[in-house]
């Protein structure tokens, strides 16, 4: 993990009987170092946990999920990309209640995140912004660039004539070509 922890307690860990669903299985023999991560690359937050070199928890944190404290001890939340749910069983109330803080932290941020690439989506992903992008590389023009393509939009266009809403968005990215090459 090229990350750094940025938070870090020891725990048991536990992961839920894949069979009953009820029963505990320990997965690590003692207390383990169990650590969030950010992970910058995806943007996401992980918990890890390794015994030795094994990850016996890797559990990227999702803006749905929830960290329940279940006794004084013991925590756990459920992991649906892994299908399981962990648990970790702390040596003091303290050290559960710091690590349940922490897994609200990281759950906003992984929702901001997770809404802040949203928005990027959202704005990367206007009509215009492929066709102007390309055309701005290369002096072609549009009918060389894929004929197909403009073959396509302009069917497009004259099949649906009528005035709609759809249409008119179809047409952009052809409208946004020309009107850049005709300066």
């Amino acid at each position: 993990f090229r990350e750094q922890p940025i938070f870090s307690t020891r725990a048991h860990v536990f992961q839920i009987d894949p069979n009953t669903k009820k029963n505990w299985v320990p997965t690590s023999k003692h207390a383990v170092t169990v650590s969030y991560f950010y992970d910058s690359t995806r943007n996401v937050y992980r918990i890890i946990s390794l015994d030795g070199s094994k990850a016996i928890i890797n559990s990227t944190i999702t803006p749905n999920m929830t960290f329940t404290k279940t006794s004084q001890k013991f925590g756990q939340w459920a992991d649906s990309r892994a299908n399981t749910v962990y648990g970790l069983g702390f040596s003091s109330e303290h050290h559960l209640s710091k690590f349940a803080e922490k897994f609200q932290e990281f759950k906003d941020a992984a929702r901001v995140a997770k809404e802040k690439s949203q928005e990027n989506m959202e704005l990367t992903s206007t009509p215009s912004q492929e066709s102007a992008g390309g055309d701005m590389q290369s002096p072609l023009t549009p009918e060389s660039i894929n004929g197909t393509d403009d073959e396509r939009v302009m069917a497009e266009v004259t099949q649906n004539s009528e005035p709609r809403a759809e249409p008119t968005q179809n047409a952009l990215p052809f409208t946004h070509r020309y009107r850049f090459h005709s300066h």
